[in-house]
């Protein structure tokens, strides 16, 4: 691991200070790249995306994508923890804080807004940033894959019911737009170009030629990294700076969300004796949310400027610290995994 990877916590918490100081200093600059937007999918992120994922993609060999149905157990985990459990607690503790916990702090005309935003970022689990925590924590990047995309497929058909359910309202229209255009910008566009670019490596040189390109497109995912936090602390500067107190409010369930989901799949995983290439990817995208989707059902139901709205931008500028304090506890217990790596997953 080299030094820049080593310390990639501390370059992140430079990159988060650093996003809401340009955004302050050249606010004109970034209201610009945030307009540069359709569907409420931000082309500028979606470039940086491309860099983290795409290096990735190329080293995924499809023909190990059928093992994830073979050996499904990291499958059922990640489903029935993103389906099953997450929605459901995050709406406890929403609840739990901004109706008792929080209820001296916050109006109490805003604290419903404020549940709903945090119930939309967990009833929309990750599409694209999972591949990075994934790579981060040497997963297997073809069982992260399918994960993925059992996990789109399941969000197309109970994304809507499943809120609506949460909301205690009748209807939840699912803005198709930033579904299909985040899963066809960050997935299928890199998926493609990740297949074409692994074929052309290694018809000219073989494995040595895809391990060589690999390597070198490391620091690219990194700076993709780095450059889209700086772009979403950038982009949110102004309402971090204006809200702090309901901010940090907010943070309290989501980090209790994020850490406690991660615990249970993580521990589920270990008890089920799964290999850790496919327990920590498991346990990762049992935790990150999609948040493209989740800001802009909050926008559509409750407008712009809501508290529902707020609530999942907060979870934007939380997740990535956090994911990647997840990485590196991962990664420190990999060694608990050894002995399961010979047992189907």
């Amino acid at each position: 691991m080299s030094l820049f990877e080593k310390y990639l916590s501390v370059w992140v918490a430079l990159a988060l200070a650093l996003g809401l100081a340009l955004g302050q200093l050249f606010p004109a600059a970034f209201a610009a790249l945030a307009a540069f937007e359709y569907a409420n999918v931000n082309f500028a992120v979606a470039l940086l995306i491309w860099a983290m994922v795409w290096p990735m993609m190329i080293g995924i060999d499809f023909t190990g994508i059928s093992n994830a149905f073979v050996r499904p157990k990291g499958l059922i985990i990640t489903v029935i923890v993103n389906w099953l459990i997450k929605p459901f607690t995050m709406a406890a503790l929403g609840v739990l804080f901004f109706q008792h916990v929080f209820a001296g702090l916050v109006p109490a005309a805003d604290a419903p807004s404020y549940i709903a935003g945090l119930i939309l970022l967990a009833a929309a689990p990750c599409t694209a940033m999972v591949f990075v925590w994934s790579h981060l924590t040497k997963g297997d990047p073809a069982y992260t894959l399918a994960q993925v995309g059992v996990n789109d497929t399941i969000m197309i058909f109970v994304f809507a019911p499943l809120v609506a359910l949460l909301l205690g309202v009748a209807e939840i229209t699912v803005p198709w737009e930033t579904l299909l255009l985040s899963v066809g910008l960050y997935v299928i566009i890199p998926l493609v170009a990740g297949i074409a670019a692994r074929r052309i490596l290694l018809a000219r040189g073989g494995a040595p030629a895809l391990d060589a390109f690999m390597v070198r497109m490391k620091p690219v995912s990194t700076t993709g990294l780095l450059a889209t936090v700086i772009l979403l602390f950038g982009f949110q500067g102004g309402a971090i700076l204006a809200n702090p107190l309901i901010i940090a409010l907010l943070a309290v369930p989501i980090l209790i969300q994020t850490y406690g989901m991660f615990a249970l799949a993580y521990a589920a995983a270990f008890a089920w004796k799964v290999p850790h290439q496919i327990a920590a990817p498991c346990a990762l995208i049992a935790t990150s949310n999609f948040f493209e989707l989740a800001v802009a059902v909050a926008i559509s139901l409750f407008g712009l400027n809501s508290g529902a709205a707020l609530a999942t931008v907060v979870g934007v500028l939380v997740e990535v610290p956090v994911m990647l304090s997840l990485v590196a506890f991962a990664n420190r217990t990999r060694a608990k995994f050894a002995a399961f790596e010979t047992e189907p997953a």
